[in-house]
């Protein structure tokens, strides 16, 4: 008892010198945010005693964060980059204060080797950036995304238990999220001019809302599927019912297409397929690519700028989107020639991360200008695959594509191998998940944001645990039937 007295009163000690410490620093500079620090230094010190709650935090806290400018130049997400940071700083230390927390096999497994690639050459890219300054940003950025929603669940989801209260609380929390959206929707009358106001704060606007939305679905049927009692089978068929009401509402080609490809991506990993089908993918796109060039036509294709227009109503959304003529369709026209123009000049290593917006407009065609091709948000292209050639040049492209094909490849190949039903169900479910970020992605550029992208890592990190885990059971197994 005595000790543990001791032990109080010396942490009281060291944390009060320490705030007397940088209160003076604060007020001697009068840079009164340094107060912050021995506050930050309390928190990490919280976090270290309860390391999986932290994580669990940041997961519940993805939907409902919001962007924040300090400045033109400085914005983040509040309140999750913050919890990214903390996330990513607790397990790095927690990782160097017990290596053995992470199996020499993962740093080894195929896929995190290729991540390490993937990142490597963003690096390299930055040091031929046309913007060196954000372009480093983007990897401090990079960093605590990988930290957080890479290192930190190779770490907690060693135990089933955990993987299953990761995936309640960010599917809790969206639905919560979403019930919010739809009662403010709803006071609208669930109008398509309103939607992004129905999504606001927490969505930038109804394409990444729906984004994430959509890719909650696989996970509620999974959950369905392991129900066991008759109330958890109708609280669940309750929560898909108004998740896909959620999704309809949402307006969203891209998420309604995404969800298209999952039911096609399902049948694919049950026969074996969805790499095959992957490598597919990318050879018709390779060839759509060179026929669209060839003699510029493109150019064929060209929308009338003065019928070019932003619809109210989703139904005359849907025609103008068939006729070429819808303001959101053809402005990613204008911005994927834009960028298919950029690479030659840059294809190696790109014009470096986060750079698109400073570079594009030289490169454009005015054919395909519309009205809102000014672009005041200083938002991208709208391809993910393409941003990355842009920014960081065929290589980038190449070494994601390697990785995305590995993704694909495990998702397949661990649900036929592995007999734990657990293990295979949530083998099959990223798998879906996966190609449909990819789908999404193929529409606009949401890898980076921390709605999407921290979905694309989990998704990452947990084909890696499971077929670490799984292995392990495999080996003791065989073990055990030679010992018998």
């Amino acid at each position: 008892m005595t000790g543990a007295v001791n032990k109080s009163g010396y942490l009281f000690a060291v944390l009060a010198a320490l705030f007397i410490s940088f209160l003076a620093a604060a007020v001697i500079t009068e840079e009164y945010f340094i107060i912050a620090a021995p506050f930050a230094v309390l928190v990490f010190y919280a976090g270290w005693q309860h390391t999986k709650i932290v994580f669990f935090l940041l997961l519940a806290t993805l939907p409902f964060s919001f962007e924040y400018n300090f400045s033109p130049e400085l914005g983040t997400d509040i309140p999750d980059e913050f919890l990214m940071l903390l996330t990513s700083l607790l397990f790095f230390a927690y990782w160097l204060y017990f290596p053995k927390a992470i199996n020499k096999n993962v740093l080894q497994h195929p896929v995190i080797i290729l991540l390490l690639v993937v990142i490597s050459w963003s690096f390299l890219s930055v040091a031929f950036s046309s913007n060196p300054g954000i372009s480093i940003k983007y990897l401090l950025a990079k960093g605590w995304y990988i930290g957080a929603f890479v290192l930190a669940p190779l770490i907690v989801f060693k135990e089933k238990r955990n993987i299953i209260t990761a995936s309640v609380v960010l599917v809790t929390s969206m639905l919560v999220v979403t019930l919010i959206s739809l009662a403010r929707h709803y006071r609208e009358g669930f109008s398509f001019a309103t939607i992004n106001e129905a999504v606001s704060p927490f969505f930038r606007n109804h394409v990444n809302y729906s984004a994430m939305l959509v890719c909650i679905v696989p996970v509620l049927f999974a959950f369905y599927r392991f129900a066991t009692t008759k109330n958890q089978k109708l609280f669940l068929a309750a929560a898909i019912a108004l998740t896909l009401i959620a999704l309809f509402y949402s307006y969203a080609r891209g998420a309604w297409l995404a969800l298209a490809v999952a039911a096609i991506s399902l049948g694919l990993i049950k026969k074996k397929l969805l790499f095959y089908s992957y490598i597919v993918a990318i050879l018709i796109a390779i060839g759509f690519f060179f026929w669209i060039k060839k003699e510029d036509r493109y150019l064929l294709y060209a929308h009338d700028y003065k019928t070019t227009i932003f619809h109210k109503n989703f139904g005359e959304h849907l025609v103008s989107t068939y006729k070429l003529n819808d303001v959101s369709t053809a402005e990613r026209f204008y911005r994927w020639i834009a960028g298919v123009r950029m690479i030659k000049d840059n294809w190696l290593t790109g014009y470096g991360p986060n750079t698109f917006y400073d570079n594009y407009k030289g490169y454009a065609v005015p054919a395909y200008k519309t009205w809102v091709s000014d672009n005041p948000e200083r938002s991208t292209v709208h391809n993910y695959f393409l941003l990355i050639t842009i920014e960081q040049g065929i290589p980038g492209l190449i070494f994601f594509l390697l990785l995305l094909g590995a993704l694909f490849y495990y998702s397949q190949y661990l649900y036929d191998r592995v007999k734990d039903e657990f293990y295979r169900t949530a083998a099959l479910v990223t798998g879906v998940v996966l190609a449909m970020i990819m789908t999404v992605n193929f529409l606009s550029d949401l890898i980076e944001t921390d709605k999407v992208g921290s979905l694309f890592f989990l998704c990452l990190s947990m084909l890696v645990v499971i077929d670490i885990n799984t292995t392990k059971k495999l080996n003791s197994s065989s073990y055990i039937q030679r010992i018998s």
